[in-house]
C-alpha cells in the first residue's frame, strides 16, 4: 500500500468515525426530548388562557386551532411577519420594533392575537430581540426540538395557531433562568389601558 492510499484510508476511516459520533450525539440529544408532544400533530382544539386588555386573566378556554391557507396568511401578514411566523425565519438583531419597548402591556401573537407574554416578565438581554423570563401562561405556547441551525435548540410556538415565535435558552436571569428570545415580527404589543 503506497503512502497516498494509506493516507486516504486513514482519513476516510477517521471521517466515518467522526460522522458516526456526530449522528450518535445528535440522536442522544433528540432522544432527551423524545417526549415532545407536538400540537401540530393534532388538528383539533386546544386549551388557551385568555387575558383582558389590562392583563387580567379571564380563565382557560377550549378553542379551535386557527388554521389558514398560505395565501390567507400572506394576505393578513407583512412579508417579514409571514417569513418569521409561518416559515420560522429570524429577524435581524436590533431591527425589531419591540426589543427596546419598555411600556407596561401585553405581547400578543401577530397571527391569532393569543396573549403570549407580559411586560412584567420582559428584560433587557442585550441580544437585540425582545426577551422574557416566562410566557404569560404555559397553556399558550409550546416548545419543540429544533436542529435547523446545526445545534439543538428549543423552538417556541403559539399553541393556538402554531406560529413560530423564537427560541428559549437557559441563560436568563433568576427566578426562571430562562430567556424566551422572541421575534418582534411575531408579536403585537398592546399597551396597558388600550382597549382591544
Amino acid at each position: 500500500m503506497n503512502e497516498t492510499t494509506r493516507r486516504g484510508f486513514i482519513f476516510g476511516t477517521a471521517t466515518l468515525a467522526a460522522y458516526g459520533l456526530l449522528v450518535g450525539v445528535q440522536r442522544l440529544c433528540l432522544s432527551a426530548f423524545a417526549d415532545d408532544a407536538s400540537p401540530e400533530d393534532d388538528p383539533g382544539s386546544v386549551k388557551i388562557a385568555r387575558f383582558a386588555a389590562d392583563g387580567t386573566a379571564l380563565g382557560v378556554f377550549t378553542l379551535a386551532k386557527v388554521r389558514k391557507s398560505k395565501k390567507e396568511w400572506q394576505q393578513q401578514l407583512t412579508p417579514l411577519q409571514f417569513d418569521v411566523t409561518r416559515r420560522a425565519a429570524t429577524e435581524w438583531a436590533f431591527t425589531g420594533a419591540l426589543y427596546d419597548e419598555h411600556r407596561p402591556g401585553l405581547y400578543r401573537c401577530v397571527d391569532c392575537d393569543a396573549a403570549l407574554f407580559s411586560s412584567a416578565t420582559k428584560f433587557d438581554s442585550g441580544t437585540g430581540w425582545p426577551s422574557f423570563l416566562a410566557p404569560i401562561a404555559s397553556e399558550n405556547v409550546y416548545e419543540k426540538s429544533d436542529m435547523t441551525a446545526g445545534v439543538l435548540r428549543r423552538e417556541v410556538k403559539c399553541r393556538l395557531c402554531e406560529a413560530h415565535l423564537g427560541h428559549v435558552f437557559t441563560d436568563g436571569p433568576e427566578p426562571t433562568g430562562l430567556r424566551y428570545c422572541m421575534n418582534s415580527a411575531a408579536l403585537r404589543f398592546v399597551p396597558a389601558g388600550l382597549k382591544l
